[in-house]
């Protein structure tokens, strides 16, 4: 089985925000790759479980995450500071890699995903089908919200961020991102009980 690029220790830790993101930013947009590696390590945890909640599965967030990162380095001259820090500059890459990639995608199969069957099934096994089948669900429901819906329920629910910082990282104010909050579970629970209907 392959290790996750994500543990639960550094879960933790890659909540803590970056003390001199500024000057690193500054000195990766001089071109220093070492620079630009720390703000990699400090935020591509992040970034993959934002990314990892939008898409099936792991190898294509590993995959999109590290587009991420390499749209990062090569736009970096772009970037500006302003109200939006760099970490929200990168889940606007994030969001719009995510939104590419399902207006490309082809439909697969990966190998992992076909199970032979056995006569054999625990309860375990059958709890771990209905998790995967209940977040199959809501992952295709939060394909029908809006993008800036999407957004904020993935950083408010999966990433653990509060209204207050949301509105930090994607430049918007508060009120805006608890009305979108508001909006999108609404949303998403009338999407997710036409489904258990049909």
């Amino acid at each position: 089985m392959r290790q996750s690029l994500v543990n639960s220790e550094s879960v933790k830790s890659s909540r803590m925000p970056l003390a001199n993101e500024r000057q690193l930013v500054l000195q990766a947009q001089d071109g220093d790759a070492e620079a630009f590696g720390k703000i990699y390590d400090a935020y591509m945890e992040r970034i993959y479980r934002f990314i990892y909640f939008l898409v099936d599965d792991q190898q294509t967030a590993e995959d999109i995450t590290s587009q991420v990162f390499l749209k990062a380095w090569s736009n970096l001259h772009c970037f500006r500071f302003s109200r939006t820090p760099n970490l929200g500059w990168l889940y606007t890459i994030a969001h719009n890699a995510v939104i590419d990639h399902y207006r490309t995608r082809k439909p697969t199969t990966a190998l992992e995903d076909v199970q032979l069957s056995q006569p054999d099934y625990s309860e375990a096994v059958e709890n771990e089908i209905d998790l995967a089948v209940e977040m199959k669900s809501i992952k295709a429901a939060m394909r029908n919200l809006t993008s800036d819906q999407q957004q904020v329920l993935t950083l408010r629910f999966i990433e653990g961020m509060s209204n207050t910082e949301i509105a930090q990282q994607l430049g918007k104010r508060e009120g805006a991102i608890r009305a979108l909050q508001m909006r999108g579970l609404q949303a998403l629970a009338k999407h997710l009980a036409e489904k258990m209907v049909t």
